[in-house]
């Protein structure tokens, strides 16, 4: 899948930027002429109110798909007083000093999918998916933030979404170091599973060997079965796979060591996976002392919007970031 962009909205000119880049996905996406103004009135409310109310923050901005199922999918993320009535601030009669309270109504209406998350003193976070991809299958819930390095061009992460029979396959490898040898060892590791027979451990072991000529990655493989309501997981270096449910947070295992280097035997674990489970995958980019303790509601929120928080509060910033995150619909 491709990588994030992130566009830092810390004064007016940056507004700018992040419609540029928008404009600039939607052209690669192939999204059409009405989609695209969608897109453009979506990022300038966004970029608007990242500033204007949070005191600056970030849009990141993701691909959705190509050609006739295409979309694109924006997170304006910031770290302000957070919004005390969401309900009241969506009311398009609603205003604050020097706005005409419309960023969030419009927001919303321009948007084929939407939703925010704020809490006092915690900051807001918008999601906004347009055009037609279908971001979601009918089982399966699912958003990812993928981001490079500050002062980066080339994600050193990489990350995919395989439809298998009956399930899904996600697959997170993180190439060591930053840069382009990075995302050439991650995109080498990700090609050798896709299309594999089912199987996270044996997926695993093609990636080992594939990325023996690279530098090397961290790579993680779960493999989801709708009907078993279970999760199969295999992984080899610090990519963090956890599964919150309402009473508990259960870590998934992986192995030590990296793929392409060494004698690796991977191992296989299976964990159940229901509806009111969700699964959480991330590179070492995140600070593993992350905690949704302080977030109450946003676990059960669109996954895309999960991830977005985590990225916001917990990205070490001086690494590539990779977070997905994953649910079950009670339709499965």
């Amino acid at each position: 899948m491709a990588a994030s962009v992130s566009v830092a909205v810390t004064d007016a000119s940056h507004m700018g930027e992040v419609r540029r880049t928008v404009a600039a996905l939607c052209r690669r996406a192939g999204l059409d002429e009405r989609d695209t103004g969608r897109a453009d009135i979506v990022a300038a409310e966004a970029a608007s109110n990242v500033l204007k109310h949070g005191g600056g923050g970030e849009v990141v901005v993701r691909e959705l798909g190509a050609g006739p199922d295409s979309g694109i999918e924006m997170l304006a993320l910031d770290r302000g007083p957070g919004i005390p009535d969401v309900d009241k601030a969506l009311a398009d009669e609603h205003s604050t000093p020097g706005t005409r309270g419309t960023g969030l109504g419009a927001i919303r209406r321009q948007s084929s999918v939407f939703d925010v998350y704020s809490f006092p003193g915690h900051g807001t976070a918008v999601l906004s998916r347009v055009g037609r991809a279908a971001a979601h299958s009918v089982s399966l819930e699912l958003g990812a933030v993928c981001v490079a390095k500050l002062g980066e061009t080339d994600c050193g992460d990489v990350w995919s979404l395989e439809a298998r029979p009956g399930g899904v396959r996600i697959v997170i490898a993180d190439g060591l170091g930053h840069g382009p040898p990075a995302r050439e060892a991650a995109l080498i590791a990700v090609r050798a599973i896709r299309g594999r027979p089912p199987g996270a451990g044996r997926a695993l072991e093609e990636a080992h060997l594939a990325s023996r000529a690279t530098r090397g990655a961290a790579v993680a493989v779960a493999e989801i079965d709708f009907a078993a309501g279970e999760v199969r997981y295999a992984g080899f270096g610090n990519i963090a796979g956890v599964l919150l449910g309402p009473e508990r947070a259960q870590s998934m295992v992986s192995m030590n060591g990296t793929a392409g280097q060494g004698i690796l035997k991977p191992r296989e674990f299976s964990y159940r996976f229901v509806p009111s489970v969700l699964l959480l995958m991330s590179s070492d980019g995140l600070d593993p002392q992350w905690s949704m303790d302080t977030y109450p509601g946003l676990a059960p929120r669109d996954p895309s919007l999960v991830a977005g928080v985590l990225y916001r509060d917990y990205s070490r910033r001086r690494d590539d970031v990779t977070v997905v995150a994953a649910r079950l619909t009670s339709r499965s």
